[in-house]
């Protein structure tokens, strides 16, 4: 028999849904990227400011999602600095791949919400973040 998950909302995941707060989406992050969950209607806008080799180094964001989505985010937010375009899309498809039930990806605190593998209807929102600063760097990657 296997066990069943664990807990979906934990407080270590209600507290990574508050940190958002130490993230606002300010002015002076010029690249923006919106994405929305098919599943659950859940949108993430975020602000990214980059250095001259194109590596994050200052992430915001504007979040309406569920405690799962918003755990994402922080998780995104916490281990996005330093990384390229490259290292964002190798990331998001890591992640769907892990949702998918494949390996952990090496995304740092992504374990952090391994519960919500086991809810389908969350997988949406727990990309969101990847998907939406895809979107910005393609603006800053286009402009380069």
């Amino acid at each position: 028999m296997t066990a069943a998950p664990g807990p979906l909302y934990t407080p270590e995941l209600l507290a990574l849904a508050v940190s958002l707060a130490d993230m606002p989406l300010s002015d002076d992050l010029h690249w923006r990227g919106e994405a929305i969950s098919r599943t659950c209607g859940s949108t993430l806008t975020v602000g990214l400011r980059c250095d001259d080799a194109g590596r994050i180094e200052g992430v915001g964001m504007q979040v309406s999602a569920c405690a799962v989505g918003q755990a994402s985010a922080a998780i995104f937010a916490d281990g996005a600095y330093g990384a390229a375009a490259d290292d964002i899309a190798a990331a998001e498809d890591a992640i769907a791949s892990w949702l998918a039930g494949g390996d952990t990806p090496a995304w740092p605190g992504i374990e952090k919400i391994a519960a919500a593998r086991a809810h389908p209807g969350r997988h949406g929102a727990i990309l969101l973040p990847w998907r939406a600063a895809r979107a910005a760097l393609s603006k800053a990657v286009a402009k380069g």
